[in-house]
């Protein structure tokens, strides 16, 4: 399990609490300047608009493991907070274990699914997973470049399962574009580092900077690499510009595997960005949610693990529970801050619903 460093107060953001409405006033005072009419649908719409929570459009493949691909950031995104407009770009079939094999989709297809919701709803990121063949790459990038103010995080997974054909194909489109319209790129550090230098030989691996730097000569601002082996059994993740690292966080080597992280971290990412987060808080929140999710992470088949992207929502272990209990016993003698003990854990954001 990962040690995790202590939660950084903005954990708050991903987390959902419920939010009540105040009590409305009765009949014989209420006034039309203070509450719209329930008789005008008009400023109905306009409060209902008004509470709805930003939208992030994730192009991704379906997966039916619900590990990763489009399952993986709905359940991601709405776990932030978020609303995630799904359109489909391939249809993988695998299970928890391994990828078999997928199946293309009309780029035409792809691209009017985006384009029909886009003439509906305003959106505030964009998230890019597998887009299935180098025509689907090339449809989806028309359609970002037609936003360009709306920033982009692209997931960059390991594609080795497809044939040599077809990967090359895929990666040269990618690179061309989609790197040049990318905020932040996201991948695991082997995976970019054969992507963005395949000719590397130097007897040591490419540090995040210089990874940032080959992408950056594509257009991209930002690099997310995770996985970065260290002593120990630790491992880093690095946000990283041309300039140099910007942040980061180690945590302790899982001793399981597990499927749908990347898709996690990047949708997690694309969600926070969506509020208007900064990239660097943003960056240590999707990576903290993850370290979490991945903690409750679940094996419900024979193969990997998937990660839990509803943890917080789970009710406190009777370990928890106990400890919060010492701690209200303890203040309530210290004559303290009181303790509520339905209040979140230790670790466990409290809930938030929008």
């Amino acid at each position: 399990m990962l040690e995790h460093p202590p939660s950084p107060p903005a954990a708050r953001l991903f987390c959902i609490c419920l939010q009540f409405l105040s009590p409305e006033p009765a009949p014989h005072i209420m006034n039309k300047t203070e509450r719209p009419s329930s008789t005008d649908p008009t400023a109905a719409l306009d409060e209902q608009e008004a509470q709805a929570p930003a939208c992030v459009l994730s192009f991704n493949a379906s997966d039916a493991s619900g590990a990763g691909g489009l399952a993986g950031d709905i359940a991601t995104i709405a776990a932030m907070g978020a609303h995630c407009l799904p359109v489909v770009s391939a249809i993988v079939l695998r299970d928890t274990a391994e990828v078999f094999e997928h199946h293309t989709l009309d780029p035409d297809t792809i691209a009017e699914q985006a384009r029909l919701i886009l003439e509906d709803v305003q959106i505030s990121a964009w998230k890019v997973g597998f887009l299935g063949s180098a025509e689907g790459v090339s449809a989806v990038a028309e359609v970002l470049s037609d936003y360009p103010d709306v920033p982009l995080v692209a997931y960059l997974p390991n594609v080795a399962w497809l044939d040599e054909e077809q990967q090359a194909s895929y990666l040269d489109a990618f690179r061309e574009l989609v790197l040049p319209q990318t905020h932040v790129l996201v991948g695991n550090h082997k995976t970019l580092s054969d992507f963005l230098l395949p000719d590397w030989d130097a007897d040591r691996p490419a540090s995040p900077r210089e990874l940032a730097v080959a992408a950056g000569q594509h257009g991209t601002a930002h690099v997310l690499v995770t996985g970065i082996a260290l002593p120990n059994q630790f491992v880093d993740n690095v946000l990283a510009t041309p300039a140099g690292p910007v942040t980061g966080e180690k945590f302790e080597r899982f001793e399981v595997n597990f499927v749908g992280a990347g898709d996690t971290l990047s949708a997690g990412l694309a969600a926070l960005l969506s509020v208007g987060a900064e990239i660097h808080s943003a960056v240590g929140e999707a990576l903290s949610f993850l370290d979490q999710a991945l903690d409750g992470g679940f094996r419900p088949g024979m193969g990997n693990v998937i990660p839990d992207r509803f943890f917080w929502a789970l009710p406190p272990s009777e370990e928890e529970e106990a400890e919060m209990a010492a701690e209200a016993a303890a203040a309530a003698q210290a004559g303290s801050v009181t303790v509520k003990l339905d209040e979140a854990a230790p670790g466990r954001p409290p809930r938030r619903m929008h």
